[in-house]
């Protein structure tokens, strides 16, 4: 849950500086197919970038640009696959980082995200929404409260997987509130909006990304955005902390991050030409009517400080609220 503002322009382009060097490094990355692991089920919010990436990277080195979708295990089946080769840029994983800073606070994984990972760049943000289904008798916060202590035990609320950040807002939200939400974890974002669309369960926390379609097209509905401030895409939508829940405050960066044995030359390389692709006005363009928002790229050096630090913060966050993997 980074807080962005230092890194947040609002839609801003890229340094001009920043573009001259991406060019040449972008040239020498690689003259070989690349693989973009996805360690999430297709349609999800790092599937969707993954796709928009690929298409223009492929353009820009020349080479094919592979999408391979390894979900399952809280992100640990694409860490494994991605650090099972060599570490030679070949093969990156596209990730948010709940994967890597949130997940492994509440779930057993079998990596360190603080030593098999490597971050290259991070080049956009996605926040949460609080949403419901179509037919759920509140359209706010408020009015959600009170339903959910007015019928004890029977409201359900779903994640896009155990450990998440929905997870997170999820279990703040239910101690915050005095509330007995019942958690209903699910393997990705599509399969649980589809739940709490047919009405067989009533809540939500999810991303911008894969909400937004389904609010504008009516089939879900949303009571708050669960960001510090409000989104961009739904400005008339007032946050958590508005209605009365401070501490809900959630977003992830979304980018690249390649195995712990790369390399910081290779790294910075990639980097540069994530940062050259994302730079491409139709790029920009298609990110951000898919509902995510650009933010001042951040390469290795700097997204590893921000994970260490959010990784961090996350510990406090699973021990204040005693957030759990059966809650």
């Amino acid at each position: 849950m980074i807080r962005f503002d230092r890194f947040r322009r609002a839609g801003g382009l890229l340094a001009a500086v920043t573009l001259a060097l991406a060019a040449p490094l972008a040239q020498a990355w690689t003259d070989k197919p690349v693989r973009l692991i996805v360690p999430a089920p297709a349609g999800g919010t790092m599937d969707v970038i993954a796709r928009v990436l690929a298409e223009q990277m492929q353009a820009d080195i020349g080479q094919p640009v592979v999408i391979d979708n390894k979900p399952g295990a809280g992100g640990a089946i694409g860490v494994q696959a991605m650090n099972l080769v060599p570490a030679d840029g070949q093969t990156l994983m596209v990730t948010v980082s709940n994967i890597l800073t949130e997940i492994p606070h509440v779930m057993k994984t079998a990596f360190d995200p603080l030593k098999d990972v490597k971050p290259v760049v991070a080049v956009a943000r996605s926040g949460l929404l609080f949403v419901a289904g179509p037919n759920f008798p509140a359209s706010d916060v408020k009015g959600a409260v009170a339903y959910v202590k007015a019928h004890p035990g029977k409201v359900s609320v779903a994640s896009y997987s155990a450990g998440t950040g929905s997870h997170y807002a999820n279990a703040i939200f239910n101690q915050k509130a005095g509330l007995d939400l019942q958690h209903v974890p699910f393997a990705g974002s599509p399969p649980a909006l589809q739940q709490v669309m047919g009405g067989q369960i009533d809540l939500m926390f999810d991303g911008v990304v894969t909400s937004l379609p389904l609010i504008k097209a009516g089939k879900i509905k949303v009571l708050a955005a669960g960001t510090k401030t409000r989104s961009p895409y739904l400005p008339d939508v007032p946050t958590m902390g508005e209605q009365g829940y401070p501490d809900i405050d959630i977003a992830n960066w979304v980018g690249l991050v390649g195995p712990g044995a790369l390399s910081a030359e290779l790294a910075e390389k990639v980097s540069a030409a994530v940062q050259k692709a994302v730079s491409v006005p139709k790029v920009r363009e298609r990110l951000q009517s898919l509902g995510f928002e650009l933010i001042t790229p951040m390469g290795p050096t700097a997204l590893t400080q921000a994970l260490r630090e959010e990784y961090a913060r996350n510990a406090s966050i699973v021990k204040t609220f005693d957030i759990k993997l059966t809650k």
